[in-house]
């Protein structure tokens, strides 16, 4: 028998997280879209109505932000990166981002100023490769450090934009702290990763509100659609910068009345869900072997912690074919639809949804979710085919089949 999903509805206590939250406001969302407005080649990743697959599942809407356009790294993890990276250099010339653009930071007289930098960053693909394009554009160094495991067709795609790039014997939370000591140990190294611990939570904090202008895009879109708020956002989660960003940009425009909102984890790095469940953030520990390489995180993100805990609804654990179904739906649409090509991390929430929707053994949480013919439904598709051989074994050749085998 197949792996089964498994949900947990959030009943921690709610806790003063209003520090955390304050990062994620749509005046912090405006001034990180901005930054990404000055970069060249920037044009907001589309936002994709699958009307035919609503109508199939009796909802009202059904939508996907396509994050395989992004800057043609096909990824959403470069807006994070690319925006720490601007906040860092605007500190050191003592300017807030707001007065600085694209232009003033790769300007000759911004990097004699500077000196020479170099960047540091663990990472699974996207993010580290996010980083290094910034990083080559400001015409200075990235070091890269990849978990063992990790697709030698990423590895190669980081090194292409100027990256110091190998694949470590480590899984991803150990080459973080390897990369952590790396970057204290180099007099011109900085830090730059998507998770926050105790004494690095200011960069994490910036790369989540790089993340928010993809939140800031699709409200836009949204709204150009008719629709003035979803009734239901799922949002995938490896440490949790992206769904805190999320969860918390959208808790910030509907304070009110929020959107029902799911964090879903890959069940092998599910430490979010465990979280939920233990009433605080832990870890989870081991390989942390899944194809949704992007998710494969074992350790929480301190500051995102403190929104998921007081404004997501549900945690999901979500096993290998949840994705690869997804990867599937999206690649093969329903007639009239759009297809989206969303890699193993971006397509894990579209084949939750249609799981649910459609399998009678998770009639539960369909209900628990509370969704009917009204509900209008946002997804992320965080990625495109990154890795185009897995993508084709997965969607070609059937690789983590979806039946009960």
């Amino acid at each position: 028998m197949r792996e089964l999903i498994k949900w947990a509805r959030n009943e921690m206590p709610k806790t003063d997280c209003s520090k955390s939250l304050s990062l994620m406001t749509a005046a912090e969302m405006e001034k990180a879209r901005r930054f990404h407005k000055s970069v060249p080649n920037y044009a907001a990743t589309p936002l994709v109505d699958l009307s035919n697959l609503a109508a199939y599942f009796k909802v009202k809407s059904i939508f996907i932000k396509d994050e395989s356009f992004r800057f043609d790294l096909n990824a959403f993890k470069v807006l994070g990166g690319s925006y720490a990276i601007a906040r860092y250099i605007a500190k050191q010339l003592g300017k807030d981002i707001s007065e600085i653009d694209y232009g003033v930071l790769v300007s000759d007289e911004t990097k004699a100023k500077l000196g020479d930098i170099t960047f540091y960053t663990a990472t699974d693909g996207n993010h580290g490769r996010g980083v290094a394009w910034a990083a080559n554009k400001l015409r200075q160094k990235s070091v890269v450090l990849m978990p063992k495991g990790s697709s030698r067709v990423r590895l190669e795609n980081i090194r292409r934009e100027g990256a110091d790039a190998t694949i470590t014997d480590l899984n991803y939370d150990d080459a973080v702290r390897l990369a952590n000591k790396k970057a204290s140990q180099d007099p011109h190294g900085v830090m730059v990763q998507d998770t926050a611990w105790e004494g690095y939570e200011e960069i994490p904090g910036w790369i989540m509100q790089g993340y928010g202008s993809m939140s800031h895009e699709t409200r836009e879109q949204l709204r150009a659609a008719g629709v003035e708020r979803p009734s239901h956002i799922f949002v995938q989660a490896g440490v949790g910068s992206l769904a805190g960003s999320v969860i918390g940009y959208f808790a910030n425009l509907f304070p009110d009345n929020p959107p029902v909102m799911t964090v879903v984890e890959a069940s092998a790095a599910d430490c979010l869900y465990i979280s939920n469940l233990a009433g605080k953030l832990v870890g989870v520990k081991g390989n942390l072997t899944t194809i949704m390489a992007g998710l494969a995180c074992g350790e929480g993100n301190t500051i995102s912690w403190e929104i998921l805990k007081n404004h997501a609804n549900f945690f999901v654990s979500t096993p290998d074919w949840v994705a690869s179904r997804g990867m599937r739906v999206l690649a093969v649409p329903l007639k009239g639809d759009n297809k989206v090509i969303s890699g193993e991390s971006g397509a894990v929430t579209a084949g939750l949804l249609f799981t649910l929707l459609r399998d009678e053994e998770y009639r539960d949480f369909r209900e628990a979710l509370g969704i009917n013919s009204d509900s209008v439904v946002l997804l992320f598709s965080t990625e495109g085919n990154t890795d185009p051989e897995k993508f084709r074994d997965v969607v070609w050749d059937g690789e983590f089949p979806s039946g009960n085998v």
